[in-house]
């Protein structure tokens, strides 16, 4: 397991599910939730300032670094179910919520489902749930190609485990230009999905959500949901897996939310841009006091992106070894 300075590790019981837990910090909760083919050490660049103000938690999603990865249970609700489970089992009862492409739309989806549990949310390079039915919208299904791949039976997990140089490939498709990792960092990712387990539930994210999942949500699954949940989201615009165009028309669904696309950035913000969002994330924790919590909330609403905007918007636990 790679090492972060300040972090400690540890494994908690959430239902069925046995958790990595990577955990920095004291004061309020906020917790982190990881894209695919990442784990907690994504936030490597943003646990240590947001751990100077809060206690940070950054699980491992279901089938992905050292979390179990049983044989189902890829949906995203269910994932949604994780995480509250393990809320329970380590006690917390209201958090701030940051969350990476399918940990933000697992986010998402704890917002709107849970709302009384998150005081405020900062999504990652995820679009919202709630797309726009236009052709020009459905063109850009294309960019899923690489979920095709990832999704097949067994070639999928093939590929993963076996061409480790193809999974680098995707990674650095969709950032700026490739250059914010090293090789030990990129091995920290590839690495884990050599497991046979691991490499078939990365299989399954996709498949689940090609053959389960997208035709429900292009057909409206979550318009009737409404997120009352003060929303920031992150977008960078060098992100080739999903198109600026489906940010558009979340304004009817969200009470409080704003969209800021990042010029410096593609898919992999919080690793192309630690500062920026480390930055963004502790003003806009900073801004909603307990006061404006309870506040009467403002219509959802679309900003630039300021500097960086070129384009218009209760179980045991066991220490980790």
């Amino acid at each position: 397991m790679p090492q972060v300075a300040g972090v400690e590790h540890r494994y908690v019981q959430a239902g069925r599910l046995r958790m990595h837990v990577a955990e920095a910090g004291a004061g309020e909760p906020v917790l982190l939730l990881h894209g695919w083919p990442q784990h907690w050490y994504m936030w490597r660049a943003i646990i240590p300032p947001l751990a100077e103000r809060y206690r940070v938690i950054a699980p491992d999603l279901r089938g992905l670094g050292w979390t179990d990865a049983p044989a189902n249970g890829y949906e995203k609700e269910v994932l949604a179910d994780d995480v509250l489970r393990l809320m329970d089992a380590l006690e917390l009862d209201r958090v701030r919520l940051i969350g990476h492409d399918w940990g933000g739309w697992v986010g998402f989806l704890l917002c709107m489902r849970h709302p009384e549990r998150f005081s405020q949310y900062l999504a990652l390079n995820i679009a919202p749930p709630w797309p726009t039915v236009d052709p020009r919208v459905l063109l850009e299904l294309w960019r899923f190609w690489y979920q095709v791949v990832v999704a097949a039976p067994r070639l999928g997990t093939w590929v993963l485990r076996n061409r480790p140089d193809l999974v680098e490939k995707v990674i650095k498709l969709n950032a700026r230009d490739g250059s914010a990792w090293t090789s030990a960092e990129m091995n920290a990712f590839t690495e884990p999905l050599e497991d046979r387990e691991r490499a078939r539930a990365s299989s399954l994210y996709y498949r689940t959500f090609l053959l389960r999942e997208l035709a429900p949500l292009i057909r409206g699954r979550y318009r009737s949901h409404r997120l009352t949940t003060p929303t920031r989201l992150l977008f960078g615009i060098h992100d080739r897996a999903i198109s600026t165009r489906l940010l558009a028309g979340f304004e009817p669904y969200a009470d409080d939310m704003e969209v800021e696309l990042v010029a410096q950035a593609g898919h992999w913000i919080a690793e192309e841009a630690p500062d920026l969002v480390a930055d963004r994330a502790l003003a806009f924790f900073a801004a909603v006091s307990a006061a404006a919590d309870s506040a009467e909330p403002r219509a959802g609403h679309r900003v630039g992106g300021g500097a960086g905007r070129d384009t218009p918007q209760r179980a045991a636990a066991e220490p980790a070894r």
